[in-house]
């Protein structure tokens, strides 16, 4: 068995069943299921990362090497940000004060944390995106949509500098609905792309393609 291969594999799989889980926890307002998905789809990601470090391109390992740093980092930021609501926000044992600063759903620091999380995942996927073994058009499309993904990231940068967000906004609920669904629409096929590349993957394969 190629253990590398079914890591990044299942990885990807994981990555592919948090982002549906978290899309139909957002239609149905389950925030607990929403932040489990959340983390899932963060470690999911690591493991991905770690397969296109893996089974990259030649002449791409400063890419992949940052494709993998840039995720961990989202995954540390993002796993801190949903932790926090499923243990002390959900607990219950905050004060008024305290809770305004932790809760995610007041659309202060937690929420800010949580965007720039995305943004680096966003950096990630950018990089991950110059390392694909283009084989096939899938190939291709996967390093496409993995490259545009990192478009996300100014605005994950930016948006919490200038206050776009917060629990007085009108409509604030239902437009972060709208644009995290969107989201998850555009990182599926990420999710069933990435599955493919890493099954098709052997390490003779990789290594003569290198060559």
């Amino acid at each position: 068995m190629n253990t590398d291969k079914t890591i990044a594999a299942a990885g990807a799989a994981l990555n592919l069943v948090g982002v549906l889980a978290f899309s139909a926890a957002m239609l149905c307002n389950s925030l607990t299921v929403c932040y489990l998905a959340s983390i899932f789809i963060a470690w999911g990601l690591v493991m991905m990362n770690a397969g296109f470090y893996r089974f990259r391109r030649d002449g791409s390992s400063v890419a992949a090497m940052c494709a993998v740093i840039f995720g961990g980092m989202y995954a540390l930021c993002n796993t801190m940000v949903y932790f926090i609501q499923l243990s002390t926000v959900a607990n219950d044992t905050l004060s008024a004060q305290a809770m305004q600063i932790l809760d995610y759903n007041s659309f202060g620091l937690m929420f800010n944390l949580d965007l720039l999380g995305y943004c680096l995942m966003a950096c990630s996927t950018f990089f991950a995106g110059m390392t694909i073994l283009k084989a096939d058009r899938g190939d291709r499309w996967l390093s496409v949509l993995l490259m545009v993904h990192g478009v996300f990231a100014a605005g994950c940068f930016v948006m919490p500098m200038l206050g776009i967000f917060s629990a007085g906004m009108s409509g604030a609920d239902w437009i972060g609905t709208a644009m995290l669904e969107f989201w998850c629409a555009y990182f599926i096929p990420v999710g069933v792309l990435s599955i493919r590349y890493f099954r098709r993957q052997t390490s003779q394969k990789c290594e003569a393609l290198q060559q």
